[in-house]
């Protein structure tokens, strides 16, 4: 495909986005892409990352440059390259090119943005430099993670009933992601027979993602110490009686994310115990993307993985009791305490910088339950959804050796028969799934999930 076709690609999916968003909201709105943050003095910085918002409607990572949407039109405020911009960055390119790049149909200095924003609605951006030139410039407090108010809340309701399905291009991207995150993980279980630590195997995975010139979608998790949910350390050597989760993502240079979870033996081998929790947990992930389709609520998906682990680990003789009464009273979440998974787009939790506005279908609220407070998504599914099905089994110790946990659910755990797994901390299974017209998609298919064939792949490479 040549330049100039992508180019038109890429401006005709924004034209009918910025077009949708219209037909939703009858005032203007401005999406300011954030600047990136020095990590020591200001040309040294963090990697810069758009708001996801931003790069929805103008589909290029850009930095400190906005866009203002009315009644489908766009226009674009950026600087031109300084003079000695390509001294240090290369030639680079201009306003009026990246104008044309993304349909926009006027351009102007970011100076003038202040001359456009009278009865605007935005949305924050995350890095503080940007919330405050935002609070500053629209005279009232734009602060990230805080519930909007009046036209900003109307706008992030209308993004947010956008960007819940993902059109072609979109999915795309996705797929593109996807496909490099598998790669990534293939060699992350052929690299674990000659690693000594997490951070070998971490490299090799992550050097995948690199040469594909693409970045991780969030902080990779290369564990032994699986039980910790979002352990983002990696200097623990590698012993062989010893599990390794690796929760690792690709993001592709526009931002869309993939969001993937395998758990493999150091050894190549399963022991029995780690063996039977897994076909446990792959029975729970299983069961729940043959639910996957139109109109099914997510939070019932959710329990069917509460259910299944509870029946599981009931015939392994840890938990004891009726499944239906074992997830009523919340005793399966000593072992799976978060949500069978997320929304999955731009951002690896889509939309959360909404809080729970574009993960709660309107109306809902979180439940105070232990199985249910750390659900993210509670909505009926659609066709173009994407979501992650993660269910997992965890022996976190602030959970299983709490005293009062002990004696809640005396009845209902064999603690002594728990013991005996000691050998395993944590599982989890992730997939990244599309809903489709009909069911769903795993997009994520093809890497293994069966036992068997994730052994073969750890040995073998």
């Amino acid at each position: 495909m040549t330049t100039t076709s992508t180019s038109n690609s890429l401006a005709e999916t924004l034209r009918k986005r910025r077009e949708k968003l219209a037909d939703l909201i009858d005032f203007p709105a401005v999406f300011w892409s954030g600047n990136p943050s020095p990590r020591n003095f200001s040309a040294n910085i963090f990697p810069h990352r758009p708001s996801s918002h931003f790069l929805y409607f103008a589909g290029l990572p850009l930095k400190n440059t906005a866009i203002r949407l009315e009644a489908g039109k766009l226009q674009l405020f950026i600087d031109n390259p300084s003079p000695s911009s390509a001294l240090w960055h290369g030639e680079m390119p201009s306003r009026d090119e990246i104008a044309e790049q993304i349909g926009a149909d006027e351009a102007y200095p970011m100076a003038e943005l202040e001359s456009y924003l009278q009865d605007v609605a935005t949305i924050a951006v995350q890095d503080a430099a940007s919330w405050t030139q935002q609070s500053q410039l629209l005279d009232r407090w734009i602060l990230p993670q805080r519930p909007p108010e009046n036209k900003d809340l109307q706008l992030a309701k209308a993004v947010a009933q956008l960007r819940l399905t993902h059109d072609e291009a979109a999915l795309d991207e996705i797929r593109q992601a996807v496909a490099v995150t598998i790669e990534a993980h293939k060699a992350g279980m052929a690299a674990t027979a000659a690693a000594k630590t997490e951070a070998q195997v971490r490299a090799a995975m992550e050097s995948v993602i690199i040469a594909r010139n693409m970045t991780t979608s969030y902080n990779s998790i290369v564990t032994v110490r699986g039980e910790v949910l979002h352990n983002e350390h990696y200097e623990n050597s590698l012993n062989s009686d010893d599990l390794l989760l690796a929760d690792v993502g690709a993001e592709t240079p526009n931002g869309w994310a993939a969001d993937v979870t395998r758990t493999w033996a150091v050894s190549g081998k399963f022991s029995s115990t780690q063996r039977d929790i897994y076909d446990v947990v792959l029975a729970a992930h299983d069961a729940c993307i043959d639910k996957i389709s139109p109109g099914i609520e997510y939070e019932d998906i959710h329990l069917c993985a509460c259910q299944v682990i509870a029946e599981g680990l009931i015939d392994l003789g840890i938990l004891q009791g009726n499944p239906e009464e074992l997830v009523n009273v919340d005793a399966h979440a000593l072992f799976f305490p978060h949500g069978i998974g997320h929304l999955l787009g731009l951002d690896v939790h889509d939309m959360e910088d909404l809080g729970d506005l574009a993960g709660y279908e309107e109306g809902r609220q979180r439940s105070g339950r232990f199985g249910l407070g750390y659900l993210r998504l509670n909505r009926p599914l659609h066709a173009g959804m994407v979501v992650t099905i993660e269910p997992g089994f965890y022996q976190v110790p602030a959970i299983v050796n709490n005293s009062e946990n002990r004696d809640n659910f005396k009845q209902f755990v064999n603690w002594e028969r728990l013991s005996q797994f000691a050998d395993v901390r944590g599982i989890r299974i992730e997939d990244d799934v599309l809903v489709t017209d009909n069911g769903s998609e795993v997009l994520t298919a093809a890497l293994p999930t069966q036992a068997d064939a994730v052994e073969k792949l750890t040995v073998n490479g």
